[in-house]
């Protein structure tokens, strides 16, 4: 299963809003896509899943994906990370 490693660098961590867009990203995918946290796996197309995830900023999370389009999705991911989840800092 492809996976990449993110470091959470938003000031509050994923919180509301960027969680929303993390999901929002997700949901665009046929793949299972999940976020892992220390030993916590949570469905990533899971808004309640992923405001509980705890990724405060400063956190690495792994995220994984599984299906026809695995790799795209992960590669959407890492673009929305790199773009700070939409937030100035």
């Amino acid at each position: 299963m492809p996976e990449i490693t993110l470091e959470i660098t938003n000031k509050v961590g994923l919180h509301a809003r960027p969680a929303a867009l993390f999901v929002q990203e997700t949901k665009k995918f046929e793949s299972e896509i999940f976020a892992i946290n220390n030993d916590r796996k949570i469905n990533a197309k899971s808004i309640l899943e992923v405001l509980t995830l705890g990724a405060h900023k400063g956190t690495v999370i792994t995220i994984q994906a599984e299906g026809p389009d695995a790799d795209d999705a992960l590669e959407a991911i890492s673009a929305l990370h790199a773009n700070n989840f939409g937030e100035k800092e």
